[in-house]
């Protein structure tokens, strides 16, 4: 995972001139024009904190993973429920992670005209970013109050499930998820926003 430099988009505030050189940091809404404008063609860029971060190109176990992932999902959950497969989820003015799935309720035939800025449950499915995915992305999905949290581990085969989020003694001022599983192939999971669905964990797997 790499900071990714695309051109600026026309609009974007320059900050003012400084002793030494600064980031200059991404609005969503700057990051979705310009990738709107195909300023990242083939590219898999987020937005985390006004950072660009390049994911690199989908290996097909990830690619393979993220369709059985998705159908797995939408069985689980039915009607009722929208899955979104790496599409915006606003997490703040600075912030899109564009995660693996986000699971929300609604229709995904009458969709709102906003982006969702919360879900249900958020999955990455991890081959190279298993640290990044398990801690600043953690904590970036607990500070957003999202109650469940999963990550697909491909290299080791287990299943991340991330449970209650909640604030950290006050000197930390950060948020994080108190409850972690590890689950393996042979295990199951239910959803907790689909508690009367199973999981079987070998099912995600590529």
């Amino acid at each position: 995972m790499s900071a990714l430099a695309p051109p600026v988009p026309a609009g974007m505030a320059t900050p003012p001139p400084a002793s030494a050189p600064c980031p200059l940091r991404w609005t969503v809404d700057a990051f979705h024009t310009a990738n709107a404008s195909g300023a990242f063609a083939g590219r898999r860029p987020m937005l985390i904190h006004g950072i660009l971060l390049e994911q690199g190109p989908m290996n097909e176990p990830h690619a393979t993973a993220l369709e059985k992932v998705t159908e797995v999902m939408r069985l689980a959950f039915g009607a009722g429920w929208r899955v979104r497969g790496q599409l915006p989820l606003v997490l703040g003015q600075d912030t899109d992670p564009l995660p693996d799935l986000a699971i929300l309720p609604g229709n995904s035939l009458h969709p709102v005209r906003s982006h969702p800025t919360t879900a249900a449950l958020v999955i990455e499915i991890s081959d190279t970013t298993l640290t990044y995915d398990t801690t600043t992305k953690a904590e970036l999905y607990a500070t957003a109050s999202i109650q469940e949290y999963w990550v697909l581990d491909l290299n080791a085969c287990h299943l991340h499930v991330y449970r209650n989020p909640a604030p950290l003694s006050a000197p930390l001022g950060a948020v994080a998820y108190t409850t972690h599983l590890t689950l393996d192939p042979n295990d199951s999971v239910s959803p907790l926003a689909a508690p009367g669905s199973t999981v079987v964990i070998a099912d995600l797997l590529p």
